[in-house]
């Protein structure tokens, strides 16, 4: 697996991420019938949407500590992002839930957040560079590396 040695942007939107996600999960579920009727929207999305939230604001937390994470990881968290405020828009105009005009205001802010964050973490991405791929170079051991015994016994046998 490629990883990248992560630039401090984007470990910093990472967690940025996951704190926002995690924090809006918890929001969601703890308060999920009371946001429900103020926005208008079904309490069992509401509180669904916030369980979500949860694993991956934990999966982002994760790659967001990681000095080389897994760049498909990074992309993994895109991709989702960007599901999310699809599903966000398809959501308002398709007539599956009829939110007020805060509902709106919700469902488009949150969106808009998400996606902010995407692009900021495609930016970070890029402004990663490669990570070592340390499978492929096999570890040279050095006399330093070696048992005393060895040593001595390697060198002995470079003197005859």
């Amino acid at each position: 697996m490629t990883s990248i040695r992560a630039s401090s942007f984007l470990r910093r939107v990472l967690l940025l991420d996951a704190v926002s996600s995690g924090a809006m999960g918890l929001a969601m579920i703890a308060f999920a019938e009371l946001l429900a009727d103020l926005l208008q929207l079904p309490v069992e999305l509401v509180s669904q949407a916030g369980i979500i939230l949860l694993p991956f604001a934990a999966f982002v937390g994760f790659v967001a500590s990681r000095s080389e994470p897994a760049r498909l990881a990074v992309w993994a968290i895109i991709a989702i992002n960007i599901v999310w405020v699809v599903d966000s828009v398809v959501l308002l105009f398709t007539g599956w839930v009829a939110p007020n005009a805060l509902g709106h205001v919700f469902v488009i802010g949150q969106a808009a957040v998400v996606l902010t964050l995407a692009d900021f973490e495609y930016m970070g991405l890029k402004r990663s560079t490669a990570g070592v791929a340390r499978a492929s170079q096999p570890e040279r051991a050095t006399l330093g590396d070696q048992h005393p015994d060895t040593v001595r016994a390697l060198k002995g046998m470079s003197d005859t």
